[in-house]
């Protein structure tokens, strides 16, 4: 996961700073979240700017989130399916349409929309995730604890960056005369990959030191409750077994999970401080429109997972604040919102026409001072949003349908796994699946999200993507692929019966896969 920020004048002589950031829970840029740890830079954007109280990722995982944030399209139109398949890199983004209309741009830090981090073993896993088989991650998710009290720059790479950024502001960005878009990328707060077991163990380890950790108020973690194995949706249990969280945990492990993410997100805050500070010690803070948001999410053991890959509350709702001139102050937005909302905001703000095709609409009539009729405001934003993902740890394609009220999420052609639906309003854990109990509701919902994707025809070309770089990747290592299968940290298994994998892989591949029957 990581984090941007984004700095461009409009033709008002406004500066504006988009500050996307990567892998925050957005319930904790407001209560009850905000309760369980100091983040004093988030506080003061509240107060200052407009929060989106109700804002989503297009897709939980990092590499085809951002594609979405940076084309303004949704998943299934990128045809960004997992981390390794982005936009293409000759794609034309928000940042190169200012760029077209005199804005000096600049790019610090992680950006992956193109392509982000996916190892072999999570590649493959994505593929095969429609064989009928279960795929164990040997990582767990686990806490590592710098010994040194006064450590503040815990992600060192982070805090280079942000210090990149901080110095081009310093140097370069204070002198230009034309307007400029400035995006920093963060890592945090995802959690960090396990060293001792290198790049295939996962990134399962949430690490902080002490001077983070006693920003968080341990007594107010809330332990999530659990659905009992037996009783878990299929896609929900094979999700905690790759994730390799159906074990037993402890009270003390799981809190000190949450509580070491908590102070992640705090030092994830302490960047964003740097920013802020940097431009009022610059007398740029009036002139400049601050957004900062995330592309997901962290489970942090909520429904028996870490990571991201759901679309549970803590994986798939971000964090997103605007602040800035011409920006209401202290206002919350309970609208529904996504990140393909930001390409046509960005154009927004500079006053450059919206192209026709963007799945995404400007926030500005939701946060700007200049729209104050509020009847008028609630036409300008559809009253959903959609968000897909068919990456690794799911192994099913998944849609959701986001409403005030509903949530409604369809697997794969929308007849073979059972959907689940949620009131968020009476139930906001999200632990009771109410579809079969209100069929009506669940049957408009789900109509309602045909209406806007064929999902049943994205599923089969997905699975029919996946097939076609299963093949490739099998040619391309040979005839040992089952040897190199089984050795992948994921499948410890494989080796025991590798005639019966060989053949749920065979079988899998001679099933006939056809999108346009949809």
């Amino acid at each position: 996961m990581a984090g941007s920020f984004s700095l461009s004048r409009s033709h008002t002589s406004q500066r504006s700073l988009p500050c996307p950031l990567l892998s925050k829970d957005g319930r904790l840029t407001f209560y009850p979240g905000s309760q369980v740890v100091k983040l004093p830079f988030i506080n003061f954007m509240k107060a200052r700017g407009t929060s989106f109280l109700n804002a989503y990722t297009n897709s939980p995982i990092c590499c085809p989130s951002r594609a979405a944030m940076w084309s303004g399209l949704f998943t299934h139109l990128t045809e960004s399916w997992n981390n390794f398949k982005g936009l293409d890199p000759n794609y034309t983004t928000w940042m190169d349409i200012m760029e077209k209309h005199g804005y000096r741009t600049q790019k610090f830090g992680k950006v992956d929309y193109t392509s982000g981090h996916h190892s072999i073993s999570n590649r493959v896993e994505a593929w095969t995730r429609d064989v009928a088989f279960l795929l164990r991650q040997e990582g767990r998710p686990v806490v590592n604890l710098m010994p040194k009290r006064t450590k503040i720059r815990v992600m060192e790479e982070d805090w280079e960056n942000t210090d990149r950024a901080v110095n081009w502001l310093r140097k370069e960005g204070i002198n230009y005369s034309q307007p400029f878009v400035l995006y920093l990328g963060l890592n945090l707060p995802h959690p960090y990959p396990s060293p001792s077991s290198g790049e295939n163990f996962g990134s399962s380890t949430f690490h902080t030191s002490p001077y983070w950790l006693k920003k968080v108020s341990y007594g107010a973690i809330k332990v999530p409750k659990w659905s009992p194995l037996s009783e878990m949706h299929p896609i929900d249990y094979y999700s905690s077994y790759t994730k390799n969280c159906t074990g037993k945990f402890t009270e003390k492990e799981i809190k000190n999970i949450r509580a070491f993410y908590y102070a992640m997100c705090a030092e994830t805050d302490a960047m964003l401080g740097e920013i802020i500070l940097a431009l009022r010690q610059l007398d740029l803070l009036q002139k400049t429109i601050v957004i900062y948001t995330s592309d997901h999410g962290e489970l942090a053991m909520e429904h028996r997972q870490f990571y991201k890959m759901s679309m549970y509350e803590a994986s798939a709702h971000v964090p997103l604040l605007i602040m800035g001139p011409g920006i209401k102050a202290n206002v919350q937005v309970s609208n529904v919102v996504s990140l393909v909302d930001i390409y046509p905001t960005m154009l927004d703000i500079a006053g450059i026409p919206l192209p026709q095709n963007l799945s995404g609409y400007s926030l500005l009539p939701l946060s700007s001072e200049m729209f104050k009729n509020e009847h008028k405001l609630k036409n300008l934003h559809p009253a959903w949003i959609l968000s897909e993902f068919h990456g690794c740890n799911v192994n099913a394609s998944t849609y959701m349908l986001r409403t005030n009220q509903w949530k409604y999420i369809a697997y794969s052609d929308g007849a073979s796994v059972l959907p689940q639906l949620f009131d968020l309003s009476s139930d906001p854990d999200e632990l009771t699946n109410i579809a079969t109990k209100f069929p009506e509701i669940t049957c408009s919902l789900d109509q309602k999200l045909r209406s806007i994707i064929n999902y049943p025809k994205v599923s089969a070309s997905v699975h029919q993507y996946n097939k076609e770089q299963f093949i490739k990747w099998k040619q391309s290592v040979g005839q040992n692929y089952s040897t190199v299968i089984a050795n992948l940290r994921w499948h410890q298994d494989w080796l025991k019966e590798p005639r019966k994998y060989e053949s749920a892989i065979d079988q899998w591949l001679k099933t006939r896969t056809d999108a346009n029957k949809f």
